[in-house]
């Protein structure tokens, strides 16, 4: 199947006028505070989200990543993790945890969280969707040998007739560039994020799809985004075995953690 290639995505008034106003925004919060701080292992996992969205949003970010059980436990008998649990960004003299009260704190610090409830119920309600398929995508590798095509086959098909027409039809209905508000949200940031994980699946997963196409060019080239998108950045690559081994030691989950059945999603240890 051939792999779409977007063209040079076209800048129009209102996606200009989006992005000016939210860099306005974005200069009087970063003059009040100082650089979140993040810790996580060295990987994606459900830290990597919190990085598009620090990235998006202008935000410089520093990292403090463990790669052993003993750097963890570190952490632990230090009192800062609620629940003994990782992701922790350290941000306005708080140590915030669990992933989507982070997610939700920096979309609406950093003006990413629509401007009203109507707005954010519809936000949440699509980056719920996008978390569910950012999860099966995350746990893949975690599936057992013999059941990755199965799952590979699985989270595709999920992905082209569950998630991705709800957010093409979303497009075509409103005709705007943004999915909540005409102007960049957190759905947006996570919306790109789900593509490309999906695009490393398979590279023409979005083929059916026109306007994520052009929606995937548009937020690409949006110049925060932009620049976490290039080598070098704290965006962090698929889960390799390396990873996985040393994520598994870091968690004491290397005695046989496996998925079994990615559409029941069961985790057995």
């Amino acid at each position: 199947m051939k792999t779409f290639t977007p063209s040079t995505p076209k800048v129009t008034s209102t996606l200009l006028c989006s992005m000016f106003t939210f860099e306005d925004t974005l200069q009087e919060h970063l003059s009040m505070a100082g650089k979140p701080k993040l810790y996580y292992f060295n990987g994606r996992g459900r830290m990597e989200s919190i990085r598009w969205l620090l990235a998006a949003a202008g935000v410089e970010f520093e990292e403090e990543l463990f790669e052993t059980r003993e750097e963890f436990e570190k952490l632990i008998q230090g009192g800062s993790l609620m629940y003994e649990q990782v992701p922790m960004v350290e941000i306005d003299g708080m140590n915030l945890v669990e992933t989507r009260a982070i997610l939700r704190y920096i979309a609406a610090k950093y003006d990413l969280y629509g401007r009203n409830l109507k707005e954010q119920a519809w936000i949440d309600m699509y980056v719920e969707g996008l978390k569910d398929l950012n999860d099966m995508i995350m746990l893949f590798p975690f599936s057992l040998p013999e059941e990755k095509k199965m799952s590979l086959d699985y989270i595709l098909e999920r992905a082209t007739k569950r998630f991705f027409p709800v957010y093409e039809k979303a497009l075509r209905d409103h005709g705007q560039d943004f999915l909540v508000g005409n102007r960049l949200s957190w759905a947006d940031i996570q919306l790109l994020e789900v593509i490309l994980m999906a695009e490393e699946c398979k590279p023409s997963v979005l083929s059916g799809f026109p306007l994520l196409q052009e929606f995937k060019a548009r937020v690409s080239h949006i110049p925060t985004i932009n620049k976490f998108l290039q080598p070098g950045s704290q965006r962090k690559p698929p889960l390799d075995e390396e990873s996985l081994e040393t994520m598994k030691k870091t968690f004491n989950c290397e005695n046989g953690m496996y998925l079994k059945n990615m559409g029941a999603v069961i985790a057995d240890y």
